[in-house]
């Protein structure tokens, strides 16, 4: 019986502290400690809003990724994401406030992944919202993961912009990201 019982307490044990570990980190804990980090080493901040079932949040993440545009990011960003737009048996992997954080930037009802580019003191840069000249914060069509040739050239201006990226550089990560459109 007292085997029973300490058996059935450990287990607990174990759910309960393994439940809390998967709890994410909060919006504005990310973004803190992204300030931090760009301060530090004097980057630019790439923040992602994905979802575990979006398929292109997945190559969004995997073109970055991709050996020969890595480097190119991580000298030049800090990336982060925060989850969003979950399914209900999934809500628990959200970050608390990302929604919240998203509507701030004018970036809700636009699709994932949406992606937004700060610098270190917290000032917006730029978004994934393909804007004509004159358009307001409020418009534009989220290119999400770039594919198109478009989509792409939107995204190098962006990070022409916001980087010290040189153009052969951008050449290799517009060559990628084309892949996408395949």
């Amino acid at each position: 019986m007292i085997k029973r019982f300490a058996f059935s307490c450990i287990c607990m044990f174990v759910f309960l502290f393994t439940k809390a570990q998967t709890i994410p980190a909060p919006a504005e804990m990310i973004m803190e400690q992204a300030y931090k980090t760009a301060t530090k080493e004097s980057k630019n901040i790439i923040l992602i809003f994905h979802a575990s079932w979006c398929g292109w949040c997945h190559k969004m993440d995997k073109s970055m990724e991709d050996p020969d545009c890595k480097k190119l990011f991580s000298d030049n960003y800090i990336t982060v994401h925060m989850t969003v737009d979950e399914s209900e048996d999934k809500k628990n992997l959200e970050t608390p406030g990302a929604d919240e954080f998203r509507k701030k930037y004018s970036g809700d009802n636009q699709g994932l992944p949406y992606w937004m580019v700060f610098d270190k003191d917290g000032n917006l840069l730029a978004d994934s919202k393909m804007k004509k000249e004159g358009e307001g914060a409020d418009t534009g069509q989220n290119v999400g993961c770039p594919a198109s040739k478009e989509e792409v050239a939107h995204f190098i201006r962006v990070l022409k912009k916001t980087s010290d990226l040189k153009e052969d550089e951008l050449e290799i990560i517009e060559k990628r990201f084309r892949k996408n459109e395949q």
